[in-house]
């Protein structure tokens, strides 16, 4: 459904060095990459998770709302992006754990990257 999503950056060195940490975690590499701007996406495919520095020169600023959802292939792949996020300056905004409001087997966790955007890690698969 999705084309690919875009994230603003006010430090695209200091977010590269965050993603690339979390996307390791989630089988995701670096497709792309720009003085502004970084591509992530699966090895072999094409860049759908964008970080950049915003085009008007503006500031990057978190939407309220507004989350994105990368998804894992397993919980332990969860937990690693979580610890790879928090490593990179990552805020925890929810450990790894199950949330069975969502569904049984929804096992997810919550950071804030170094702009505030929220961002989850999440797995739908059973253990």
């Amino acid at each position: 459904m999705f084309s690919h999503v875009t994230v603003g950056s006010n430090d695209i060195a200091k977010s590269k060095n965050f993603y690339d940490g979390v996307g390791k975690a989630l089988g995701l590499a670096r497709l792309a990459d720009y003085p502004e701007a970084a591509g992530y996406g699966r090895p072999g495919g094409r860049p759908q998770l964008w970080i950049v520095t915003p085009l008007d020169k503006k500031a990057a600023t978190a939407g309220n709302g507004i989350t994105v959802g990368l998804e894992a292939g397993t919980r332990a792949a969860v937990d690693a992006a979580h610890a790879a996020a928090i490593k990179a300056g990552g805020k925890d905004e929810g450990a790894p754990g199950l949330r069975t409001h969502y569904h049984p087997n929804y096992y997810g966790a919550y950071v804030r990257d170094l702009d505030g955007t929220k961002v989850c890690i999440v797995c739908h698969k059973a253990p």
